[in-house]
């Protein structure tokens, strides 16, 4: 019975630490792995999580997107933005719409917000101007 304790334990262990999910942010204390700014905006910061469940937190959407750029994608398995309403609820990125309008400043400075429903979206839209995106365009326009 003890000797299989250890590789049970062990299995176990390998399980809770490799698995693939969001993690919380916490703000005020650690970095945006594109930037190193600390994060502390709970509406802009976005999350990336590959298939192995390593972690990567970034103050503003834009940097997610920006690192992007030099990673194969097939390797992440989530994306996540905060939800510009629900300040410090991760959404699912490719599933948002995306707001850029020069009356909501972002950390870095590109206007972008993300909104977890359309007609949040559409208001926010409505009360502040700009444009909308989807996450193919929104990182579309990020490219250049």
């Amino acid at each position: 019975m003890k000797y299989l304790i250890i590789p049970l334990f062990t299995i176990l262990c390998l399980i809770i630490g490799c698995s693939v999910g969001p993690k919380p942010i916490d703000y005020g204390h650690v970095s945006c792995h594109y930037c190193s700014m600390t994060i502390v905006d709970k509406q802009h910061a976005a999350q990336l999580v590959t298939k192995k469940g390593k972690v990567f937190n970034f103050d503003a959407i834009e940097c997610m997107i920006n690192h992007l750029k030099d990673e194969d994608e097939s390797t992440m398995a989530l994306f996540l933005v905060n939800d510009f309403d629900q300040p410090g609820e991760l959404a699912d990125a490719t599933k948002t719409s995306y707001l850029i309008s020069e009356n909501i400043p972002s950390p870095m400075g590109a206007f972008l917000s993300a909104f977890s429903e359309d007609q949040a979206a559409q208001h926010a839209l409505d009360e502040n101007g700009g444009e909308l995106y989807t996450w193919a365009e929104i990182k579309e326009r990020f490219k250049h």
